[in-house]
């Protein structure tokens, strides 16, 4: 199990496995929060903390949802929130504190362009 949190533990997610790949996306979010995104079907994560330690930001289209520490405000993962779009969400991989970053391939993805 490969587990994720937030500077200060107060959110703590755990997958199955460490990401193959991970993506680093240019469009107006992301490139300002500077995640690299490990997707997962949500199925495979289990969120180990209280919901409330959560604090979100929902933007644009309004396809996703953007979930942070509530205390020391890390970006940790987000989650779609589009009914048709449920089949993945991502964890910010800069989370995971056991694994090797440098080992896995960054997929640039032009957000910017959608």
């Amino acid at each position: 199990m490969i587990k994720a949190n937030c500077h200060c533990g107060a959110v703590q997610l755990e997958v199955t496995s460490a990401p193959e790949s991970v993506s680093l996306c240019n469009c107006s979010i992301c490139k300002r929060l500077g995640g690299l995104w490990a997707y997962y079907d949500p199925a495979r994560v289990v969120l180990l903390s209280d919901k409330d330690a959560l604090d979100s930001y929902i933007w644009g289209d309004k396809m996703i949802q953007i979930c942070r520490c509530g205390t020391c405000g890390c970006t940790t993962h987000w989650e779609s929130i589009d009914p048709e779009l449920t089949g993945r969400m991502g964890i910010n991989a800069r989370m995971m504190s056991d694994i090797d970053l440098d080992r896995i391939p960054v997929c640039h993805v032009d957000g910017a362009s959608f």
